[in-house]
């Protein structure tokens, strides 16, 4: 059965970014600095607990403040969630998501742990369309870049009490976006965390949830004083298993071809960028291990010359190669090392998917506009 589309009702901006301002950020979009003139809103009223309850109201407005009530359950107990895709302009001028219904599916798994409502797939992609359509002057059109996309859900009810909220606003903004870490794509430098862990066994790490985010940013603080771009973690109680970065997935590419990514515990979240990565492996015949991988396994592959690259995966970055590995103690990998051959190929055929530039053998793309 087809669901209809959802009626958002349009409260236009009075005020949109003048033309010149806007063509000046798309020349130079960065991430996560500028936003679109518009968002979505989307109330819900219900109890979790007992399984009740209703999406309301949906609609479009002008970019701006939340208006929350101090005592609001978001601002206490962090019950809040949140996605990361991105639309990309194709050559004849469309706009077009990639693996969507991914993201719907993660969004609700995320709600399910922290207590919130789940949003219907059908709802949320028209969200998505809803403000594509309205902001698509925003798109960029440069190679790489995009129109990140960012839904997220929070607990509004303003209640002290600890019990899952009976309020709840799912919102999506957007941001034009270039490189990630800026500049042609060259490897990053690592920081080791010993210190710290990003999340725990029956914690929230298979949910994207802000909390363990927040819990990223001191060991964040270490690497970047060591002068590195990203933080790895460690599950200590598997003998130093990789688990991932503060915001994105591992990779281990092998001599022979194989690759290695860390196995889902329950304390990492799966990217969608990584699922996607795993398929086109495949599709090109190389074998993909998922399973545990332990700090020294990548050390002595390295020493041995057997692990030949690693990287890094996510929405925001795409796929990053990573250079070192840097801790105290020691550093893993070589100075001034290029891209591996095996990181950039994926890398290409993945973003040339996403772009409409390579067939889509798997549906993974969405018409947005």
């Amino acid at each position: 059965m087809t669901t209809e589309p959802t009626t958002f009702a349009h409260h236009l901006s009075q005020d949109p970014v003048p033309d010149e301002v806007r063509t000046a950020v798309l020349a130079d979009p960065g991430f996560g600095t500028t936003f679109t003139d518009h968002m979505v809103k989307i109330d819900w009223s219900g109890d979790v607990v007992r399984g009740t309850g209703r999406w309301s109201d949906p609609r479009i407005e002008p970019y701006g403040p939340l208006v929350l009530d101090p005592a609001a359950a978001v601002l206490h107990y962090g019950q809040e969630i949140f996605e990361g895709l991105k639309a990309y302009r194709h050559a004849d001028g469309s706009v077009w998501t990639f693996r969507a219904d991914a993201n719907a599916d993660r969004l609700n798994r995320s709600a399910r742990r922290l207590a919130l409502p789940e949003l219907p797939e059908q709802l949320f992609l028209d969200a998505l369309r809803e403000l594509v359509r309205v902001d698509e002057q925003w798109v960029p059109d440069g190679d790489g870049e995009s129109l990140y996309l960012r839904p997220f859900m929070i607990a509004t009810e303003a209640f002290l009490g600890v019990r899952p909220a009976r309020e709840v606003l799912f919102s999506v903004i957007a941001s034009p976006a270039g490189n990630y870490f800026g500049g042609p794509v060259k490897p990053v430098d690592i920081w080791l965390s010993r210190d710290y862990a990003r999340a725990g066994r029956g914690g929230t790490g298979a949910a994207k949830c802000g909390g363990n985010y927040a819990a990223s940013l001191v060991a964040q603080l270490e690497g970047d004083a060591h002068g590195c771009q990203q933080v790895m973690f460690l599950d200590r109680d598997r003998g130093d298993a990789v688990e991932e970065l503060g915001g994105m997935n591992v990779f281990f590419v092998h001599e022979d071809g194989r690759l290695v990514t860390p196995e889902l515990t329950g304390t990492i979240l799966e990217g969608v960028t990584r699922r996607s990565i795993i398929q086109l492996a495949k599709d090109r015949g190389l074998s993909v291990e998922e399973r545990r991988f332990t700090l020294d396994e990548w050390r002595e592959g390295w020493r041995a010359g057997t692990i030949t690259e690693a990287f890094a995966c996510g929405t925001a970055a795409v796929i990053t190669p990573i250079g070192r590995l840097v801790s105290a103690e020691e550093v893993i990998g070589d100075e001034g090392a290029r891209p591996g051959e095996v990181t950039m190929d994926i890398r290409k055929q993945l973003l040339e998917i996403q772009t409409g530039r390579a067939e889509d053998p798997h549906g993974w793309l969405t018409r947005l506009v």
